[in-house]
């Protein structure tokens, strides 16, 4: 097995791709939210800016926010799991539905919000790959209102089995594809979105533009990680010189904290 250099869950290929090829975004936006591609009307993208100075800042997304037919929708790609994702896509929605009221304007305006998140981890205690939560009455089951909507699609949990007759399906496993073994069985079915999206793919992958977003990328997740490890280090050297002030034991300090023996002696 060849393993993919990039899968299409890394972030700067998610966005440059289906910027670059609106088409392919509102065939598979079409599947995510279960309606007819033929269906849509108005469709835009809203952010396809990708700015070297907001790539390169540390904590920024790439995401994708679109109009759909009046609704506003917006994409994102989660790979790591640190155990707060509910309650950050439930900000992001938040943020898209309270910045889409102007000025003179009623609520009863605001446009159904949606947030779509493909995750490459587990979520929730089900089996299904599928989640979708609404505001509901929480015994009648009655909707508040049809303007909140998140899409949760858990990659983990998609079958192995690939049915060319199921678009959604198709989609996730092109996210899902971590060997190039597993983007040419794809290919094989000779679907033509999924055949147009792989080309695209490698065409991308390819370019000097991709290459140095990526480059900027990769710098502001190790600045990223460095702020968050000294942050770390400086919360565990409180709490250890408090610790020694109350008289506690080295071993319990170490336990405690996760300093050295000697990153605690040099505290004393």
């Amino acid at each position: 097995m060849t393993e993919l250099t990039y899968r299409l869950t890394n972030d700067t290929l998610f966005k440059m791709l289906f910027v670059k090829y609106p088409d392919l975004l509102k065939k598979m936006t079409a599947a995510l939210l279960g309606i007819r591609f033929e269906s849509i009307g108005e469709f835009i993208i809203t952010n396809p800016e990708m700015p070297p100075e907001a790539v390169g800042d540390k904590f920024s997304r790439l995401d994708i926010n679109m109009t759909v037919d009046g609704q506003r929708v917006n994409l994102e790609i989660q790979v790591k799991n640190e155990g707060d994702y509910p309650e950050r896509s439930l900000y992001y929605w938040a943020r898209e539905y309270s910045t889409a009221l102007h000025e003179s304007e009623l609520y009863s305006s605001l446009p159904k919000t949606v947030v779509i998140s493909i995750v490459d981890f587990k979520m929730f205690d089900c089996a299904e790959f599928h989640s979708e939560f609404r505001a509901l009455e929480v015994t009648r089951h009655t909707e508040l209102t049809d303007k909140f909507c998140l899409h949760y699609f858990e990659l983990p949990k998609l079958p192995k089995a690939i049915n060319k007759d199921d678009r959604l399906k198709l989609w996730l496993s092109l996210f899902n594809a971590e060997t190039e073994e597993e983007l040419k069985q794809i290919e094989e079915l000779e679907v033509p979105d999924m055949e147009q999206a792989i080309q695209a793919y490698k065409h991308i992958t390819i370019t000097p533009e991709f290459e140095e977003i990526q480059r900027l990328r990769e710098k502001a997740r190790y600045a990223e990680n460095v702020a968050l490890h000294n942050a770390r280090k400086e919360g565990a050297f409180e709490i250890a010189s408090r610790m020694i002030k109350r008289g506690r034991p080295i071993e319990e300090i170490m336990e405690d904290t996760g300093l050295t023996r000697s990153e605690i002696e040099k505290l004393k």
